[in-house]
């Protein structure tokens, strides 16, 4: 059996029962311990489930809990690149543009190197650094100010009072989460009052967001399923969730993942910088 074959089931049982322990799992694989240790750690990397003595449970799934940049970063890597060269291609020389903060967004900036004449409104640093240290003289960055979150969001008063009077040709938007009741969803509430500034900025507004964020619901809507243009997600979304997306959403793409779905990314966000740096 491949090792992911073993991840997957393991993560089921954890869904299942809440918890599994080490001991149990050798019995049922037939593999050893250290196989079983080893299975448990890429799954919690990945932020799947919680280590504990013994065994590991289902991870918390509040509707406020919030994980850092890094924690994020290295959750459906593959699909996040995926989603982000086929988001890349809706973006026109000339354009004036909009992203969110958050790791797909992100990866986003990291594809647009190749668009001329490019202006960028962000609430997210990490994304305006990625951006200025492309030194590209024909593109312009606007930071708006605000108070920082976990995520590394840039939110508060000052920031929707900053996107308040702009018209953006596209906003790129990432989401905590998307489903039928709740729509497109963040665990921070002024995140979420930042976010719908920023759409409603959008004279065309892209929810880019991978097959894991269906079914997730943070605390706050930022706007209903209704409201996005376009929704790109990658080819992990389940048959039920495009049916459903598909009849509330003028345009669903799929964009097919490459290499292995769901495995922490070789590279981090200091790796990447620390690279762009030297060059």
């Amino acid at each position: 059996m491949l090792a992911r074959q073993r991840q997957d089931m393991i993560l089921d049982e954890v869904r299942r029962t809440g918890a599994v322990q080490v001991s149990d799992l050798v019995q049922r694989l037939g593999v050893s311990d250290m196989t079983i240790r080893r299975d448990l750690d890429t799954l919690a990397a990945r932020g799947a489930v919680e280590k504990v003595y013994g065994g590991a449970t289902s991870v918390l799934d509040r509707s406020t809990d919030e994980p850092g940049f890094e924690a994020k970063s290295v959750y459906q890597p593959a699909e996040k690149e995926a989603i982000a060269d086929r988001a890349a291609r809706l973006v026109r020389p000339g354009s004036a543009i909009g992203l969110s903060a958050g790791t797909t967004t992100w990866t986003l900036a990291r594809h647009l190197d190749d668009v001329a004449d490019l202006t960028v409104v962000t609430n997210s640093v990490r994304i305006a650094d990625v951006l200025q240290q492309r030194g590209r003289a024909d593109r312009t960055v606007i930071l708006t100010g605000g108070v920082r979150t976990p995520s590394d969001a840039l939110v508060g008063p000052v920031a929707v009072r900053a996107l308040h009077s702009l018209h953006l040709d596209l906003v790129f938007l990432g989401v905590h989460g998307m489903s039928t009741r709740a729509g497109f969803t963040t665990p921070n509430l002024d995140e979420s009052e930042t976010n719908r500034a920023l759409a409603r900025a959008a004279n065309r507004l892209v929810v880019i967001a991978d097959h894991a964020k269906w079914s997730t619901v943070g605390i706050s809507t930022i706007v209903g399923l209704e409201e996005a243009d376009v929704l790109i997600s990658d080819d992990g979304l389940p048959e039920e969730a495009r049916r459903v997306l598909g009849e509330r959403i003028a345009e669903l793409s799929i964009a097919p993942v490459s290499g292995e779905r769901g495995e922490p990314a070789d590279f981090t966000y200091e790796d990447t910088m620390r690279a762009e740096s030297e060059q």
